[in-house]
């Protein structure tokens, strides 16, 4: 079993355990950052892999924009704060522990000896040719994705509405 086999496992153990505590926590701020774990391991899959643009735009558009977005809409709703610890050590270690995991791993994938191992074939598709693709064949799985991503928007709006009390012309019209 060579060292790449290894990372790979390693990798996507870590990958599994972020995305179960992100579907498993009832904080959603916590279940964001468990997913960002999740994409940044996936992107180290990605580079492992040989498509390192891929990697890159995993981080930027998943981790980074998406993310984002998903942290505005969670403070737009405005989530009642639970009772308790601000970090309760059940779910400050769990958190420790993957993040501890990523960085031995990305550290063994940025400085390990490079001369104990092949590196894999880079993919051979340019961002141009990749993006073509990507727009001539699945362009419908794309729209509905922004669509998707629109109505959550929206939604989430509507929900962080404040509730005013009656308006001024329901006022005027009681007796």
């Amino acid at each position: 079993m060579s060292i790449l086999t290894l990372l790979f496992y390693a990798i996507a153990l870590l990958i599994v355990a972020a995305t179960a505590m992100a579907v498993t926590r009832r904080n959603m701020v916590h279940a964001v950052l468990y997913l960002v774990l999740s994409f940044f391991g996936t992107a180290m899959l990605f580079y492992l892999l040989g498509a390192p643009f891929l990697a890159a735009l995993e981080i930027i558009i998943y981790a980074g924009a998406i993310m984002v977005l998903f942290l505005f809409l969670i403070m737009m709703i405005r989530l009642k704060k639970l009772p308790g610890m601000f970090f309760p050590v059940g779910q400050l270690l769990p958190a420790i522990f993957i993040s501890a995991g990523f960085l031995v791993v990305s550290s063994v994938m940025v400085g390990g000896n490079a001369a104990g191992w092949s590196p894999m074939p880079a993919a051979q598709a340019s961002p141009a040719a990749f993006g073509v693709y990507l727009f001539q064949t699945h362009w419908l799985a794309v729209e509905i994705a922004s669509m998707l991503l629109l109505v959550a928007l929206v939604g989430a709006y509507v929900l962080g509405r404040r509730v005013r009390g009656p308006s001024a012309d329901a006022r005027k019209e009681a007796p």
